[in-house]
């Protein structure tokens, strides 16, 4: 026998011991084991994607390493309006990477065929429609948008342009997320009656002081569309607490805290295990902890509950309490857990030790199964970034697209106004994207400022 097939499958039976160590039952780990070597089989191309980076914070840079990792992409410049970051990225890139403050400029770039979007969240929007427009294709990080009429406006022109486009909501290229999003839909747990989305509080803040932003940092720029504001900063207790880079978060002003940035990761989930990538929930309540009415402290409520409710019955209840993942929950006490790094079902043998209190890592009918031939099948994606490489060389659409990152974030947004209105009950039309409440519908958009518009 030729020594390249040993080789490969001995690859295979490794992969194999692998994923089933990690969890996954054996019937669905052969299935990957066989994407894999089909994949491994299929000659790459040899041209390489130019790209650029708008944004180079953490998340930034991750997603620039996940593409380069490819050896697929030529970083040929980044930007970001903090100086210091543009400049570390760049040099971490090497070679003749170019350096901009202005993403505009960087778009002009007729050699640039894609773009990488790494900003905050108030910022995605108006970025990824002018990449568009020039003829980029877009990797935009999650949250998608920071309101339900900027994801409007994103997706028309995603659907104008062609553009091949890719949100980070890379759990739909997570193994444990597809399968559970697959055993729900062909019906393993039978109707399905609630999901709990679990993604965590939101951080407190003391009173922080106006501060000169750090020198390198064009803040009003940072701002951007959104109001003018000062720069806040306090270091206390080895703690960082700000207005800007990762602190961003947790200001109702430049994102949704945990509702989108966790949310628009597990609200995903929820959707795709519904079915419901072209549509949403019907009605949307909550419960929540006060926030602040200071300007100068976290505005995000640190803890809620928003209960969703959708036309075929399901509710899906987010939770800032409870183990972060997402519970499914079918007929007959019938349940799947998942989250990044476990897959479980009620219907395990108990294993000791778990400390979860629930029955979990022995053979389950649930998990371990195998689907019949002809059942629903989902998109296969095992590399969400590979994903839309492939996407930008074949014009096959991602696994995550613009419209399915807005219907999910939407979700997220839905949550935050019924937060922000103390808890009120909303009915929500998923067709014409409105609520049957004015003073929910005044805040689907938000006003920018200055020289910052929508397109119309």
């Amino acid at each position: 026998m030729h020594k390249g097939n040993l080789s490969r499958r001995g690859f295979m039976q490794r992969s194999l011991t692998a994923m089933v160590g990690a969890g996954l039952p054996l019937w669905y780990a052969r299935e990957l084991v066989e994407n894999e070597a089909r994949a491994a089989e299929e000659k790459p191309a040899k041209d390489k994607i130019v790209m650029g980076l708008i944004g180079c914070g953490g998340q930034g840079r991750g997603i620039m390493g996940a593409a380069r990792g490819s050896k697929m992409v030529e970083i040929a410049a980044v930007c970001d309006v903090d100086a210091n970051r543009a400049k570390e990225t760049a040099k971490s890139v090497g070679g003749d990477c170019k350096t901009y403050e202005d993403y505009r400029k960087l778009l002009d770039d007729k050699n640039i065929k894609a773009v990488l979007i790494g900003t905050p969240d108030h910022w995605h929007t108006l970025v990824a429609i002018d990449a568009m427009r020039k003829g980029k294709d877009v990797y935009c990080e999650k949250p998608l948008t920071l309101t339900v009429e900027e994801g409007k406006a994103l997706v028309k022109v995603a659907k104008d342009t062609k553009a091949i486009f890719q949100v980070g909501s890379q759990q739909r290229s997570d193994r444990r997320f597809r399968l559970a999003c697959e055993l729900v839909r062909n019906g393993r747990l039978g109707k399905v009656k609630t999901i709990e989305t679990r993604i965590g509080d939101n951080p407190t803040s003391p009173a922080l002081p106006e501060a000169e932003p750090p020198r390198g940092l064009n803040w009003d720029f940072w701002l951007g569309p959104t109001p003018k504001v000062a720069y806040r900063y306090l270091d206390k207790d080895k703690h960082r607490y700000s207005n800007c880079h990762y602190e961003f978060r947790w200001w109702y002003q430049f994102s949704g805290g945990k509702m989108t940035d966790w949310g628009a990761h597990h609200n995903d989930i929820a959707q795709w295990a519904l079915g419901m990538d072209e549509s949403g929930p019907i009605g949307v309540s909550s419960t929540g902890d006060k926030t602040p009415r200071d300007k100068d402290r976290y505005d995000c409520h640190p803890n809620f509950e928003v209960t969703y409710t959708y036309k075929n019955g399901a509710q899906v209840i987010c939770k800032s309490k409870g183990e972060n993942g997402v519970r499914i929950e079918g007929e007959d006490g019938k349940w799947i857990f998942v989250s990044r790094g476990l897959i479980e079902a009620s219907d395990q043998d108990p294993k000791p030790g778990r400390g979860r209190g629930a029955k979990s890592g022995g053979k389950s009918k649930i998990l371990d199964e195998p689907l019949e031939r002809g059942a629903t099948r989902l998109y296969v994606s095992d590399n969400h970034m590979l994903n839309f490489l492939e996407g930008v060389k074949t014009r096959k659409p991602c696994i995550c697209t613009a419209e399915v990152g807005h219907r999910s974030v939407t979700v997220c947004h839905i949550g935050v106004i019924s937060l922000r209105l103390g808890g009120k009950k909303l009915k929500w039309d998923p067709a014409k994207e409105k609520f049957d409440d004015e003073e929910a519908n005044k805040m689907l958009s938000r006003e920018m400022r200055g020289e910052w518009k929508l397109p119309t």
